[in-house]
């Protein structure tokens, strides 16, 4: 039985990675921080059979610690401060934890776990506004944000470390990846969740930034599945991961509302300049021939059954909202005691 360790097991990613290696038939570790209130909603599903250590990209001690206990056949490090917007507020903490803490989790890999096969999650945001209308692996990268500048050093650091100390890493490019388990602080979920809001009555508007930027959006349950396959190999490499197709924000909220069935949805969407990015990306769209030829990887979702997965879930899980404030409301008794024939439950999240 192999063992892998996850940093950022919590996020949309680590869950999707968790669930994937567990049917793979591995004993999977998962890296999280110590907060008061566990935000484990993304795989409460399989919280029995991982086993969390605690622990922080910006504590190498902890890091040492969690690397000795698991003795790991593989590390997949995906914990960051990941959202770009934040990453303008908080440059700092951006730096430290996206960044550094990448070269503290390969410290620790190298000191305790020198044979495991370490996988770095790069991003495509390394590209910026690129000269190329298409990135690959070959493709300069002009970083245009904080976010961005940190996954840079961590990605060069990581290269640095393989041909270096001789170590097995390979960097993954991924371009946007989302689900119905994407925070709520990105526009694909803000966009499925406001959508799903107006649709059952409990908004009436959605307030965006740019709507003509181009993201080459694929959906993170195929996307894991690459950064295993990356691991599979004999020799590490960097590999781009993407659908190869582009969309604009615009397209992505005329989807969702078509799927809510809602066809006039120019009169409920706001532009404001509070949403525009400093720095603002117009279009990102990667080749994953690399990956494709070497890996034998294909993502299986494309544009329109990523976008309804997603619209179909928040319309679930915002009608169970409205359910259970329409039930709390109306109850004069026992108001926080909930009976199981006012909603069906969710099923596990896709």
């Amino acid at each position: 039985m192999k063992t892998a360790l996850i940093t950022g097991i919590t996020g949309q990613d680590g869950s999707y990675l968790a669930e994937f290696l567990l049917k793979k038939g591995y004993k999977v570790y998962g890296l999280v921080r110590r907060i008061s209130t566990p935000n484990y909603w993304r795989f409460n599903h399989i919280l029995d059979k991982v086993i969390l250590i605690e622990g922080d990209l910006r504590d190498q001690a902890s890091l040492n610690h969690a690397v000795r206990t698991s003795q790991p056949d593989e590390v997949y490090n995906l914990a960051a401060q990941s959202y770009v917007a934040t990453s303008w507020k908080q440059a700092e903490a951006t730096t430290e934890i996206t960044g550094l803490g990448t070269l503290k989790m390969l410290e620790a890999v190298r000191h305790f776990a020198p044979k495991a096969r370490f996988y770095q999650a790069s991003s495509s945001e390394m590209y910026g506004n690129a000269t190329e209308n298409i990135q690959d692996e070959q493709t300069k990268f002009s970083p245009r944000s904080p976010y961005a500048t940190a996954k840079l050093y961590a990605h060069w650091i990581a290269v640095n470390y393989r041909e270096s100390y001789g170590m097995y890493v390979c960097c993954g490019i991924l371009f946007n990846h989302e689900s119905p388990r994407r925070g709520i602080e990105f526009v694909t979920r803000k966009i499925t969740d406001g959508v799903a809001r107006i649709k059952h009555g409990v908004a009436s508007e959605l307030i965006m930034g740019s709507l003509e930027s181009k993201r080459d959006w694929g959906f993170a349950g195929d996307y894991v599945e690459a950064m295993w396959m990356m691991l599979q190999q004999d020799k590490p490499n960097d590999y781009v991961i993407s659908t190869g197709q582009t969309h604009t924000v615009r397209e992505f909220i005329e989807a969702s509302f078509k799927r809510a069935g809602i066809h006039d949805w120019e009169k409920y969407v706001k532009q404001h300049a509070i949403h525009m990015r400093p720095a603002e990306l117009h279009v990102l769209q990667g080749s994953s021939d690399r990956a494709r030829n070497e890996l034998g990887w294909i993502p299986k979702t494309d544009f329109h059954g990523l976008v309804n997965m997603m619209m179909d879930a928040d319309l679930q899980r915002v009608a169970q909202e409205v359910q259970i404030k329409q039930w709390q409301t109306t109850s004069s008794s026992q108001p926080n005691t909930i009976p199981s024939s006012v909603i069906s439950p969710l099923p596990p999240l896709q």
